[in-house]
């Protein structure tokens, strides 16, 4: 049987919430043979000053870390991991990082949402990546 998704993207960012979509997208990976790319975006400001450039410097060399840490269980179980690291506007990265990296699935966190204010989830990260991204998103809860 051919694996229907062969390249999965877990965006992350480093909390306890990101543990669930980690776990979904392992077992994915291992049942469909897939490859997975791990993708961290810091937020960028318009800022260009040393004080900035440093403190951009130290959260790329934590991200780093924190990729290579959460990247070990995929090393261990055979499944082909990679990892990215961005600045920009999250939602901007991720879809674009979705359309240009061949990813046919996208793992990520989400909230559940309150029925008596949904209005508010409009504007969340998960929801925008799940509106204009092509390829399919699973929300994990």
């Amino acid at each position: 049987m051919l694996s229907r998704f062969k390249h999965v993207l877990v965006p992350v960012d480093f909390t306890e919430k990101n543990k669930a979509a980690l776990d979904i997208a392992f077992d994915i990976a291992v049942q469909n043979k897939s490859r997975v790319t791990l993708l961290h975006v810091i937020e960028s400001l318009n800022f260009d000053d040393s004080d900035v450039r440093d403190f951009y410097t130290r959260l790329q060399q934590r991200a780093e870390t924190e990729l290579e840490s959460l990247s070990q269980r995929f090393i261990e179980a055979g499944v082909p991991i990679d990892w990215k690291l961005r600045l920009g506007k999250r939602a901007a990265e991720i879809i674009s990082f979705s359309e240009t990296g061949g990813v046919d699935l996208i793992v990520m966190h989400s909230h559940r949402i309150d029925p008596d204010r949904a209005t508010s989830s409009i504007g969340t990260l998960s929801y925008q990546v799940s509106i204009f991204c092509a390829c399919p998103v699973l929300l994990v809860k």
